[in-house]
């Protein structure tokens, strides 16, 4: 039985027909809660710190929506069958369990020395990497040893993050490797489905189309993973930064080479240009953080591609494979341009924060309200296209 097949003959909820559908769906709504969260407790005074909030944006949210991407594409590319089912909501349930690990740990100073939290949380994540490590040795597709390769660090800088940060610190060596992971996978895999996106979209309406992978992304996708692995090490290391600032250039003139210019007419496709243009903006501003400290804070960089280039382009896959893998059109509508629109103010906003110290409470409670916004107005849209099974499904 084929991948497709698989999906098609499966007759239990729609919601765990496929790994995106729980993921992209909860991970989404948990965005929404989990910010706005954070904000009022740092303005007032509350129990849920830092810490919290960065671990669950970073391994909690953009940690869910890797697992909703992967369990859906790995099949694809591995021709093997999907985990759906029973398996996909045992897989679910663990991430549900890690976030009220976490929240308890947040809420509970009791709970903050307990080991037990910690483990909860670690779990997912590790149990995603071997079913990567599964189907990528099963299906003998070396092609994405990098990708399973990734999700074992993010696992194991997920893990770091309990040991590093114990009572409610923040882990930074964790955090900077974690957030380097997930950055380099939108290198990898938003390089992949960008530049084939756009391709598929041009062929039919006769448009330029961008051009084919080669060596030139080989050797961008290298000097990246090298400034981001330097970087998690010794930010404030120049040589780190230059290597940063020529990754930034790199990814940019590669952006440049998928003609995003001529996809302005459906926002579905463009959407993956302006968030792949964030990750090379994040790029740039942390290597300038590093060999300019007096001129660029990191944070800057930190939050373009926390905010920006994580934000924009996991909604832009969330919409896109949503639609796709439950039979709609692949135009985008209403929604989707309100989507896009309220995350990329959000980007924006938070980034200005950083710019612009005196206004720093002001933009912080403006971006977090935009990117509740944005996350809400995918749950109210797309809740009743994943809840639901497929159209056309014989």
């Amino acid at each position: 039985m084929s991948t497709a097949a698989a999906i098609r003959a499966y007759r239990g909820p729609a919601v765990f027909s496929i790994g995106l559908r729980p993921f992209f769906l909860f991970s989404a709504l948990w965005s929404a809660i989990a910010a706005p969260l954070w904000v009022y407790a740092f303005l007032n005074g509350g129990p849920v710190g830092l810490g919290w909030h960065v671990h669950e944006m970073l391994f909690g949210y953009a940690g869910g929506i890797i697992v909703g991407f992967l369990l859906t594409a790995v099949p694809n590319w591995t021709g093997r069958l999907p985990v759906v089912g029973l398996p996909l909501a045992l897989l679910f349930s663990l991430w549900l369990a890690g976030r009220a690990a976490m929240l308890a740990v947040a809420l509970n100073a009791d709970v903050a020395a307990a080991a037990w939290p910690a483990a909860i949380d670690s779990l997912f994540l590790f149990v995603m990497a071997a079913v990567v490590w599964r189907e990528v040795l099963a299906g003998r597709n070396w092609r994405n040893l990098p990708v399973a390769m990734m999700v074992t660090v993010l696992a194991l800088a997920n893990a770091g993050f309990h040991l590093e940060a114990g009572a409610g610190g923040v882990a930074n060596l964790s955090t900077r490797l974690g957030l380097s992971v997930v950055t380099l996978m939108i290198a990898l895999i938003g390089g992949r489905v960008t530049p084939s996106f756009t391709r598929n979209w041009q062929l039919k309406r006769g448009g330029p189309l961008p051009a084919v992978t080669g060596r030139f992304d080989t050797m961008t996708l290298i000097v990246t993973a090298a400034g981001l692995l330097a970087w998690s090490f010794a930010p404030a290391y120049p040589t780190a930064g230059m290597i940063l600032l020529a990754a930034g250039v790199l990814n940019l003139i590669r952006l440049a080479r998928w003609r995003g210019e001529a996809t302005l007419a459906e926002p579905l496709v463009a959407i993956l240009h302006l968030g792949y243009l964030w990750l090379t903006t994040g790029l740039v501003l942390l290597g300038l953080a590093a060999v300019a400290p007096t001129q660029v804070l990191p944070s800057v960089g930190v939050h373009a591609l926390t905010a920006g280039a994580i934000g924009v382009m996991t909604l832009a896959i969330m919409t896109r494979s949503s639609r796709g893998h439950t039979g709609r059109p692949l135009t985008a509508g209403t929604a989707e341009v309100l989507i896009y629109g309220l995350i990329n103010a959000a980007a924006l906003t938070r980034v200005a924060g950083g710019l612009i110290p005196v206004a720093y409470h002001p933009l912080l409670i403006t971006s977090v309200g935009l990117w509740s916004a944005a996350f809400l107005a995918f749950v109210i849209s797309y809740a009743p296209i994943l809840l639901t099974p497929r159209l056309g499904r014989g």
